[in-house]
């Protein structure tokens, strides 16, 4: 048997060489044949403007959002109360130092105004009353004591003040007249020690210009009498009329 005989080297290549170059000649005779078509500028630049036009509608939306934004954000920075600065008062180094106040300082109010012999509660059992001519008083044994207005030893035409006491182991009631000044607004009575005791006022109706006066002291520490000064202020405040203690 002869033996097959083997391809000569080379032979594959050039055959698949030739197969390519057969492939693109028919292509190219293909290519020939096709005419291409005309190119579509317009929607070209139709869809040029269009993109434009929606990057352009784009940017001016995120400006707006930005701009709205930034108001809101300074509000709230102006009206979050974690933000905003809060005032401290001020302390004092020192409270402020408590004193009596002077008689002048002191709230004034006209005496009260009572009828003709309508009976005023004095406390302690002690009454007093007005009349067109004076004051009157009953203490608790019943007996009454009468002090006329009219009398030759006041001038009535200055102020002035009038002082009549009871004194007991209960302590003691005054009791006195005020005249000569529509404008009586409060009485004292000081006793030795400058210790004070406000008054009554009481008045007639249409401020006639005079009236009476009540107040109660405690019982004396050594059981005597101390003399009491009697002094009567205007709305003022200003001292009208004092009555000295009797020595």
């Amino acid at each position: 048997m002869t033996p097959a005989s083997a391809p000569e080297p080379g032979a594959g290549a050039d055959e698949t060489d030739e197969a390519a170059r057969r492939l693109r000649t028919a292509f190219t005779e293909a290519a020939r044949g096709v005419t291409p078509g005309p190119l579509p500028l317009a929607a070209v630049r139709r869809e040029g403007r269009a993109r434009r036009r929606r990057r352009a509608t784009a940017l001016a939306t995120g400006a707006a959002l930005v701009a709205t934004a930034l108001p809101l954000l300074a509000v709230r920075v102006l009206t979050d109360p974690t933000s905003a600065p809060v005032a401290t008062p001020p302390r004092p180094s020192s409270p402020p130092a408590s004193r009596e106040p002077s008689p002048s300082a002191r709230p004034a109010a006209p005496p009260t105004a009572v009828s003709p012999g309508e009976r005023v509660d004095a406390g302690k059992g002690w009454t007093l009353w007005l009349t067109e001519d004076g004051k009157h008083t009953s203490g608790t044994d019943g007996e009454e004591d009468f002090r006329p207005i009219g009398t030759g030893n006041l001038d009535t035409s200055v102020p002035g003040v009038t002082h009549q006491s009871v004194t007991g182991t209960q302590g003691g009631f005054h009791s006195g007249l005020f005249y000569g000044t529509r404008n009586a607004a409060r009485l004292e009575l000081t006793d030795g020690r400058g210790t004070r005791i406000p008054g009554t006022l009481v008045e007639l109706p249409g401020r006639p210009g005079w009236g009476g006066w009540y107040a109660h002291t405690p019982p004396a520490e050594d059981g005597g009498h101390p003399g009491y000064a009697v002094t009567l202020y205007d709305t003022q405040g200003n001292a009208v009329a004092t009555l000295r203690a009797a020595p």
